[in-house]
């Protein structure tokens, strides 16, 4: 096995270039507590409380976990580690980022769609998701994984994580920062990275509405609300 994958990994790349990280987010500020406080005092001591608890950032873009920090380093804190296509979300975080925009959608499409599917399979009404999309710096040296999929099909299974989760403890055992792989969703490129230090400069780049009737199979997405940008048929990306 090792043999194996250490043919798959035998190419390297500098990678120093940006990545869209595409997150769950509200496209306009709320009041966290109009529903809580009986009245403006009340509503005034919680604001202030919460101000006096939290612990100040020089980096908030990184560090803060419910706000920007969900760029980064939320992703690495073991107490939101999951399974994903390259860890089994037991022993380390792996960060993903696509070369592209569209890339992004189609990824957060699909995981957003199966979460609903596992949820609210049979709900007839509409659905409505916000996103954020940032651009994040990635200066590495990454495995190059673009067209091994002739070789190796396990790394786009739709099916079965099982290869790339073995093969992403792998890297991580060798101290590796990541990988470039293409999309299993779309003909895009995705960066999934195992260490923060090799990301950076945190940027804007636009919202995002996803739209969905979790029992009908479609999705849409809007950049500007009220105008779908892209129409998606979700059982094109299981």
């Amino acid at each position: 096995m090792r043999e194996e994958l250490s043919e798959l990994c035998a190419k390297t790349i500098v990678f120093e270039e940006d990545l869209l990280r595409n997150i769950k987010s509200i496209r306009e500020s709320q009041d966290l507590f109009d529903d809580l406080a009986d009245d403006d005092f009340d509503r005034s001591t919680a604001i202030a409380a919460t101000a006096l608890a939290r612990i100040e950032s020089p980096a908030p873009f990184i560090t803060r976990p419910f706000d920007y920090g969900a760029v980064i380093s939320y992703t690495f804190d073991a107490s939101h580690w999951q399974e994903t296509r390259f860890s089994d979300g037991q022993h380390y975080g792996v960060w993903y980022g696509g070369l592209d925009l569209e890339t992004t959608v189609f990824e957060t499409v699909f995981h957003w769609r199966r979460f609903l599917q596992d949820s609210y399979a049979d709900y007839e009404q509409e659905i409505v998701g916000e996103r954020r999309v940032f651009r994040v710096a990635c200066h590495a040296l990454l495995i190059d994984l673009r067209n091994k999929e002739r070789d190796f099909p396990e790394l786009l299974s739709r099916r079965s994580y099982g290869f790339c989760q073995r093969l992403g403890a792998w890297l991580v055992e060798q101290g590796q920062n990541g990988v470039l792989v293409k999309s299993a969703r779309y003909e895009g490129v995705n960066g999934a990275i195992f260490r923060p230090e090799r990301l950076s400069n945190v940027r804007d780049i636009c919202y995002l509405t996803y739209r969905t009737v979790p029992s009908q199979d479609w999705a849409t997405v809007e950049r500007k609300p009220g105008q779908t940008w892209l129409r998606i048929r979700p059982s094109d990306l299981a």
